[in-house]
């Protein structure tokens, strides 16, 4: 018995016990259920505005919307640069944990090469915050068909309809139209400092070169938006509301792309430069710079091969040899020469020197270009026969403050101003530039012979291709200046309406209209009995013209230049300026033809060539010569 009941008090001890715990276990759960439901109202009530805009947030995305890029085209409305679609194959590196080995995956479906893989890695270091990059562009439909079928696979990666540029003519003008690519951490630093980062978000490029880059606030236009509802993978499902995007402005060139073919056909495959102008608007007609580049490998971002081909040739293609190329102008500096010793009163048109063929000055014999010299000479001669002794002469007269003083209103030794970027400036010697030039005291001495070279375009004197365009131009305008200009106007897509560039007078050269008839008169001698005689015969018009033979290496005291002995690159430069027809000028030019030797043997039937398209319409030979194609048409159509 006794036993029974202590058995029985400790099962009520437990039980109670038992009923203890199940109700601090109870209230627990009420306490936590309590604390729910106060968190629920919470979040729902009091936070509901807050999280309903953060899951309208994660919902939908402002997606900025590119704007078509303007199209380039030449003064007949010949498009240079145009765009078209494509689909590309994007990558998207934030969203990717092995980046190598998502590429490995896809090569297996879409067709990725070596140098796919180099353009994507130099993307990477040189784009800044992308959100995405292409590693293949241009895709098949069948290759967009077998990527669709696999795109759950590759979360990190996606296909997108892109606009690509496209350049019809290739080479040709490639350094007028110039190229685009992809925005850089560069780019992008300067586009923030100008405060135009806003609209270049979606932009992905951006004209690096050319009339692509000097032009870029036209051709981009402005950037839209679209609210987009996206998935949990981040993928567009459907557009909510759209601002579109405004398209860029259509630029039109002064160029007239025929004769571009005709003047880079003229120079085949030698190194050169040619710049053509309209005197009395500065309208540039012609810009050649030779070798060029086809612009279309930069448009998918060029692979490092290409680059490397580029960027390293001897011939240098980047280089935009029409603006940028120095070189001596050797004799085609002589009718600016002649024309200051007029205006100076250092020579009439009827002074005349003996030439011997040489003129010593200092103890050191300065040498004609024509053995035993031109005898008897006058102003025209000098002129239309180039006789370096009268100009030796003439330098040594006049000094070197003289011809600095003068030639400056040609424009020599100072940036035209055309409206292509990377324009250098030249060198017109002076003993102030000299200063400034050199260091050392001994160097920044003028030395009286060193007038004697300036006054035969040697020494010193370096110019680019552009300005001795300008000269002639100004010369042949009875020495009014035109800025010269690429542009000629601007085409505004949305409102429909067009904006002129016009011409920009730029400077008066202080000469008497007799004497600057005068220097016109020479150089059309030049052409008629001259050294410019031989390239122009049975021409069906008028012209005037200049050779000139530029030394690109020095000659020791008394050495002789013999061409064939000099390696290529370091042979004399061929030059020629022109305008024509002589009576109402509606072209003006200068030819540099890089180390082919005398300027009437390479550079002058360029110009000559030139001239006959553009006065007659000629085409050149080389031209009109039916390709191995047209041969095989021919013999099937017969």
């Amino acid at each position: 018995m006794p036993m029974r009941a202590a058995e029985l008090r400790n099962t009520e001890r437990e039980l109670y016990q038992f009923h203890v715990r199940v109700g601090i276990a109870g209230l627990a759960v009420l306490v936590a259920f309590g604390l729910l439901a106060a968190r629920f109202v919470f979040l729902q009530v009091a936070q509901h505005d807050a999280y309903r805009a953060k899951a309208e947030d994660n919902r939908i995305s402002i997606v900025p919307v590119a704007p078509n890029r303007g199209l380039i085209v030449d003064r007949n409305g010949i498009v240079l640069a145009r765009n078209f679609s494509a689909y590309t194959l994007e990558i998207f590196p934030r969203r990717l944990s092995d980046l190598e080995r998502t590429i490995d995956e896809l090569a297996e479906i879409v067709d990725i090469q070596p140098k796919d893989r180099a353009r994507l890695r130099k993307l990477l270091a040189e784009t800044r915050n992308a959100e995405s990059l292409p590693i293949r562009t241009r895709l098949t439909d069948e290759e967009v068909a077998k990527f669709a079928a696999n795109r759950y696979r590759f979360p990190g990666v996606d296909i997108k309809a892109r606009l690509f540029r496209q350049y019809p003519f290739g080479e040709t003008a490639s350094h007028v139209i110039g190229y685009i690519g992809r925005i850089n951490r560069d780019d992008q630093a300067r586009l923030e400092e100008e405060g135009l980062d806003a609209n270049y978000r979606g932009t992905e490029y951006i004209g690096k070169a050319g009339i692509e880059a000097s032009y870029q606030n036209e051709l981009h236009g402005t950037t839209g938006l679209e609210q987009v509802e996206i998935d949990a993978a981040g993928r567009g499902i459907r557009t909510l509301s759209r601002t579109p995007s405004q398209p860029g402005n259509d630029v039109a060139l002064t160029l007239d792309i025929r004769l571009q073919e005709v003047a880079e056909a003229a120079f085949g495959a030698r190194r050169g430069a040619l710049v053509a102008l309209e005197p009395s608007t500065g309208a540039v007609l012609a810009f050649v710079s030779k070798p060029g580049f086809d612009p279309n490998l930069f448009v998918d971002g060029i692979d490092p091969q290409s680059w490397a081909e580029l960027n390293n040739s001897p011939d240098r293609p980047l280089n935009n040899r029409a603006i940028a190329g120095l070189y001596p102008p050797g004799s085609t500096f002589k009718p600016y020469m002649a024309l200051a010793a007029l205006e100076l009163g250092k020579r009439t048109p009827r002074s005349t020197i003996f030439d011997p063929g040489y003129f010593e000055f200092g103890g050191r014999r300065f040498r004609d270009s024509k053995p035993g010299g031109h005898g008897v000479v006058d102003l025209y001669k000098s002129i239309v026969k180039s006789s370096d002794t009268y100009y030796y002469m003439l330098a040594n007269d006049m000094g070197i403050d003289a011809i600095a003083g003068f030639m400056k209103h040609f424009g020599f030794g100072a940036k035209t101003g055309i409206d292509l970027q990377g324009e250098a400036l030249g060198v017109l010697p002076s003993p102030e530039w000299k200063t400034r030039r050199f260091r050392r005291p001994e160097q920044q001495k003028w030395y009286a012979g060193e007038t004697i070279s300036i006054g035969i375009g040697q020494g010193y004197n370096s110019y680019t291709p552009v300005q001795l365009a300008q000269a002639i131009a100004t010369l042949a305008n009875s020495g009014v200046t035109f800025r010269p200009r690429l542009v000629s106007h601007v085409d505004n897509l949305r409102s429909g309406g067009r904006r002129y560039l016009e011409p920009q007078l730029a400077h008066r050269v202080p000469a008497r209209a007799e004497h600057l008839e005068f220097v016109r008169n020479a150089m059309a001698g030049v052409n008629r009995e001259g050294t410019g005689a031989r390239a122009f015969a049975g021409a069906q018009y008028t012209s005037a013209g200049k050779t000139g033979t530029a030394q690109v290496i020095g000659l020791k005291q008394g050495e002789k230049y013999i061409e064939s002995k000099v390696e290529e690159r370091l042979r004399d430069h061929s030059l020629f300026i022109a305008f024509a027809p002589v009576e109402s000028p509606k072209i003006a030019l200068a030819v540099v033809v890089e180390n082919s030797g005398f300027g009437a043997r390479a550079a002058a039937p360029v110009a000559r060539t030139v001239l006959d398209y553009f006065l007659l319409g000629k085409l050149p030979e080389i031209m009109t010569r039916p390709t191995p194609e047209d041969e095989v048409e021919e013999e099937e159509g017969d």
